[in-house]
């Protein structure tokens, strides 16, 4: 299919979480022939016999037109889009296998969300600096995968400095069931994505503590003011955290009792420890890597987080939710301001 002089006829989705699985699902409705690619060859093959990911997205049957491999050759020369959809903390020991590959001249695609914890780079600056040069777009938003697995009403944004570029991959990725909007904001997209991740580990704790609709209310709306902050700090517009990307992505998180972000701070509310959460989990909570980068990339860029900071501690440092909960209450009295 031609689309804005970028020709997309076949896709690899490199990652089999439920995530990926779920845009191999969508992307063979449009009756894109794709290769899903998993790193453990063992779930590959049962998802290949049952037709369905039971370890990542159950009950979902997944179509004839998606072929599954975990041969990370054969499912870079298959797609003309590459999308990656590994967990964040595995992208650059994947990237690092990519580089080996038939890569360049294909489209990239970028559906992680999360901060580098030591570079503190975004998802895409890591692509680039593996992947120099090559096309990419970074896909986000409010995206429960079981709902769009389901075919319910579902939004993103594909951003990317180069418009056409986005809108090729709009039109590549839309449904009738799957709005997808452009941004050229790729920093405020990537930030919102990522941070908010952060944010629902303290309305999970919000939930764990059974604190009520009001704590969480005003965790999600302070929650939104740091996540500004720093993205506008970084070289993100403002609007953009206002959008699909930013508040958007972070109700769905906050509140939908799917969000792996949201159900790991609930427990961790509830006096649960991090490992002992984290070690029941097949799924990655991208929040719990993100906490640490966020925080300290914060401090380096002495920007008020006090949110984000709670949340640091009581992952990393064992502070008791109850206290963290009293200790933003007694903060300082000061006006309420968008950033601020």
């Amino acid at each position: 299919m031609a689309l804005n002089n970028v020709n997309i006829k076949r896709i690899s989705i490199i990652g089999d979480g439920g995530w990926g699985t779920t845009l191999a699902i969508h992307l063979s409705r449009k009756k894109y022939p794709v290769t899903l690619w998993g790193a453990f060859p063992e779930n590959i093959a049962q998802s290949a016999k049952s037709r369905e990911n039971k370890k990542f997205l159950p009950g979902i049957k997944i179509p004839a037109l998606v072929r599954l491999t975990s041969n990370l050759d054969e499912a870079i020369s298959f797609g003309d889009l590459i999308v990656l959809s590994t967990p964040s903390e595995y992208l650059t020991d994947t990237l690092s296998k990519v580089q080996h590959t038939s890569y360049k001249g294909k489209v990239f695609v970028s559906v992680i969300k999360g901060i580098h914890p030591m570079s503190f780079k975004r998802m895409s600056q890591i692509i680039e600096e593996y992947l120099p040069r090559v096309p990419l777009v970074v896909l986000s938003g409010p995206t429960i995968a079981g709902e769009v697995a389901q075919n319910i009403a579902t939004t993103a944004v594909a951003a990317c400095k180069d418009q056409k570029l986005a809108i090729a991959i709009q039109k590549v990725f839309n449904s009738p069931s799957f709005r997808i909007y452009t941004n050229t904001d790729v920093i405020g997209v990537e930030f919102g994505g990522s941070v908010k991740n952060v944010i629902a580990l303290a309305c999970g704790i919000c939930d764990g503590l059974k604190l009520g609709t009001n704590a969480k209310a005003a965790v999600l709306t302070r929650g939104l003011v740091e996540i500004t902050r720093l993205g506008v700090a970084l070289g993100g517009r403002q609007e953009t955290f206002y959008g699909l990307t930013g508040l958007g992505d972070l109700v769905t998180t906050c509140f939908s009792p799917n969000s792996r972000n949201r159900t790991v701070g609930e427990a961790l509310g509830k006096g649960k420890k991090i490992k002992d959460v984290l070690s029941g989990m097949d799924a990655v909570a991208e929040g719990v890597v993100t906490a640490k980068a966020v925080y300290l990339l914060a401090q380096k860029e002495k920007i008020e987080m006090p949110i984000v900071g709670e949340v640091y501690k009581i992952i990393f440092e064992n502070k008791l939710a109850k206290n963290a909960m009293k200790d933003l209450l007694s903060r300082p009295l000061k006006p309420e301001s968008s950033l601020r």
